[in-house]
């Protein structure tokens, strides 16, 4: 990905706390040398050190994965950015928005018991918040049709661009009108990161 220096972020704690919050992102790799995404939820592993899904059994890209380098992308709070929106003149529209992106070598769980335990901690994160959880009870056989993914991570590459490279006033309105129109998470986010 391309990241110009005042949109990256290097903080490991804040990169694991994004991907943390927005698991849900697209699975690259290659099927039969041509590349192919899968979107699917994400969740780290507690040491940090693994991303941890798991694909339909008949999907192609789950028969060339294991041992492969895979790019996972995540997406977070994002939205046009109108330059009319600037203290000034002479700006142009844009996109606001936070990335990660995640390369790791792929293994493929062929293992009952093992794909078991990552549909019960895919859904206990996913479920954590709800106010009535799923008692993860479900028929065993469906795990028959899965196949567990564990992506050892090699790299994380965080870009958050959120008009870092404009002045604080310029930011300001930005925010206000994010928040206007709805986009309040990402305007949460610029605020976090703006100019004083």
């Amino acid at each position: 990905m391309y990241v110009p220096k005042h949109f990256e972020v290097q903080d490991e704690a804040e990169l694991l706390s994004f991907i943390s919050a927005n698991g849900f992102g697209q699975l690259i790799s290659l099927v039969e040398g041509r590349l192919f995404s899968t979107p699917l939820p994400f969740v780290l592993s507690d040491d940090n050190l693994k991303l941890i899904t798991h694909v339909a059994r008949q999907n192609p890209q789950a028969g060339d994965l294991d041992g492969q380098e895979v790019l996972i992308s995540l997406m977070g709070p994002h939205a046009y950015i109108s330059p009319t929106w600037y203290e000034k003149s002479g700006g142009v529209p844009t996109w606001n928005y936070q990335s990660v992106q995640v390369y790791g070598t792929a293994k493929v769980v062929n293992e009952r018991d093992r794909n078991k335990e990552i549909v019960e901690l895919m859904s206990t994160q996913f479920e954590n918040d709800l106010s009535d959880p799923w008692d993860m009870q479900y028929p065993t056989q469906m795990l028959d049709a899965i196949l567990g993914i564990e992506i050892s991570i090699s790299e994380i590459q965080g870009k958050y661009k959120l008009s870092q490279n404009r002045l604080a006033k310029d930011q300001q309105k930005v925010i206000r009108n994010l928040s206007e129109f709805g986009n309040k998470r990402l305007a949460h986010e610029m605020s976090r990161f703006k100019k004083d």
